[in-house]
């Protein structure tokens, strides 16, 4: 369980990260996406990414 919930946390982290990029435009790939220069996906991204690092924390208290 705290392999998959690591695991979990690092997907949910760089695909926070990337939806944030997107949204802010410093990642315009690919060119034609509905998620490149809109301002939502930045929001959505990082709260993405905090979420990410929270799992990321309750599988390394549950390794103890």
């Amino acid at each position: 369980m705290r392999r998959f919930l690591a695991l979990l946390g690092v997907l949910m982290i760089a695909s926070g990260l990337l939806w944030a990029a997107q949204g802010s435009g410093l990642f315009p790939y690919p060119t034609q996406s509905f998620m490149v220069g809109q301002r939502p996906w930045i929001g959505w991204g990082l709260l993405t990414a905090l979420v990410g690092l929270l799992v990321l924390g309750a599988a390394r208290r549950a390794g103890r």
